[in-house]
């Protein structure tokens, strides 16, 4: 059995790279998608950054027709052999999936390291995972896609263990126990996450009892969502030009403009191709976002390939079952990088569109009509309702101004009334708890 697995738990391939260790980043063009090969390439080697490694070279390969061993031709293998030794390069990161085989073939063929997009997203989210939650979801990835890689990864794993007694036959191979043993440790961690499911599920419960409406932002890696989550409420969290800078779900409680109390939730940014073992194993995280009253995506709308990234996050939301009708807003944030010309194209593209707010998270810009914005839908369904109470009812008088907007107050034959906007929901709520008030609509 391997070491790894004797621990009960699993270990990656550590030592076989490790920070400040010189890689090349490598696409392979099929010319089947809509992004632009030098923006990808920045993106792959962002990623790499992100744990450490030092980008020595990117090189875009162009492939007609993949080949099932190798991906790339024999020619494409032999330069990029020539390119890991004159760089010294020990990693060679692949911007595409490679099945198993191609990936063992590669490194014979490269004598160098070699790992594709999932793999290096995965090393990324294993290093920045800080919260126990967060370690549980990506160790159950890592199994999930090590489980068919680990003739590649343990060579050892070839031989056979005797089976029992004299009929027991030749036994199982030590793959195919680690292979069980991984199995048996992935359904662990999935039992941990469904109670940590639970719990999460009981904390929105009771916040939907409040209730209090959910805001959470979600947009593809790098594109200020941290960023514009400390402005709007205050806090430290990390935020980086750096791609995955924050991983765990963040909330905060923020004030907008005639709401008194709002969630904030901050989670991980997408990014294209995200990995399926990924996507499943944040189910949990991603929760908050499919029960969010409403949605601000945020956009880097300063980024070349903005508009592929907007599809990617759409794509990401309907995978794990955000509803279409779900209310949303889009942040075109980084306006502080555009060009002139360019800047003055963006903010009326932005003011003929209902559903687009133009800002800055870094500077501030636009952070004011945006928060009006998202009052102003969260509210859309509010209406205005006149509520006579006793001078002495103050914790009603308290629960008016923390669930609406108190429009006027007035005295008038020895009561307050008030005029205040409020949603339907509420205002059947607050006519449980207290006297039937008149409604003026």
């Amino acid at each position: 059995m391997s070491q790894g697995l004797e621990r009960g738990g699993f270990e990656r391939d550590r030592g076989e790279f490790a920070r400040g260790a010189r890689a090349l980043v490598v696409l392979p063009d099929r010319g089947d998608t809509r992004r632009d090969a030098e923006a990808r390439l920045a993106e792959t080697a962002g990623l790499a950054d992100a744990i450490g490694l030092v980008v020595a070279e990117r090189i875009a390969l162009r492939v007609r027709a993949p080949r099932p061993a190798t991906l790339i031709g024999t020619g494409q293998m032999q330069q990029l052999a020539d390119r890991v030794r004159q760089e010294n390069a020990t990693l060679v990161i692949f911007d595409a999936g490679l099945t198993p085989v191609q990936q063992r073939n590669l490194e014979t063929g490269l004598a160098a390291k070699v790992i594709d997009r999932t793999g290096l997203i995965l090393e990324i989210f294993g290093e920045r995972a800080a919260t126990a939650e967060g370690r549980l979801q990506v160790e159950l990835a890592h199994l999930d896609y090590q489980a068919g890689r680990l003739v590649r990864s343990w060579t050892h794993l070839e031989r056979q263990r005797g089976g029992f007694g004299f009929l027991g036959g030749p036994g199982e191979t030590q793959i195919e126990a680690d292979r069980r043993l991984i199995r048996d440790r992935m359904a662990r961690l999935r039992r941990e996450l469904d109670q940590v499911s639970r719990t999460r599920g009981l904390h929105r419960d009771r916040r939907q009892r409040a209730p209090w409406p959910v805001i959470a932002l979600v947009g593809y890696t790098n594109a200020g969502k941290s960023t514009l989550f400390n402005r709007l409420t205050g806090a430290d969290v990390m935020a980086e030009d750096l791609l995955f800078a924050t991983l765990d779900p963040t909330l905060r409680q923020i004030a907008l403009p005639g709401i008194e109390k709002a969630i904030l939730s901050d989670t991980v940014g997408f990014v294209s191709d995200l990995p399926t073992q990924l996507v499943a194993a944040f189910k949990a995280t991603l929760e908050e976002v499919v029960s969010a009253d409403l949605l601000l995506h945020i956009r880097d709308i300063a980024h070349p390939d903005s508009d592929a990234q907007r599809s990617d996050v759409e794509t990401v939301l309907t995978e794990i079952g955000v509803a279409p009708e779900t209310p949303r807003i889009e942040a075109w944030n980084k306006l502080d990088l555009l060009e002139p010309e360019a800047r003055t194209d963006m903010l009326a593209e932005a003011a003929r569109r209902p559903d687009v707010a133009a800002m800055s998270a870094l500077t501030g810009e636009g952070v004011a009509a945006l928060m009006a914005e998202i009052a102003a839908r969260l509210t859309a369904d509010h209406r205005s309702y006149t509520i006579a109470l006793d001078p002495g009812d103050g914790a009603g008088a308290a629960w008016l101004h923390e669930h609406g907007e108190v429009l006027d107050q007035h005295e008038e034959e020895g009561r307050l009334v008030y005029r205040v906007r409020l949603a339907e929901r509420d205002f059947a709520r607050f006519r449980q708890q207290a006297a039937t008030p008149d409604d003026e609509g």
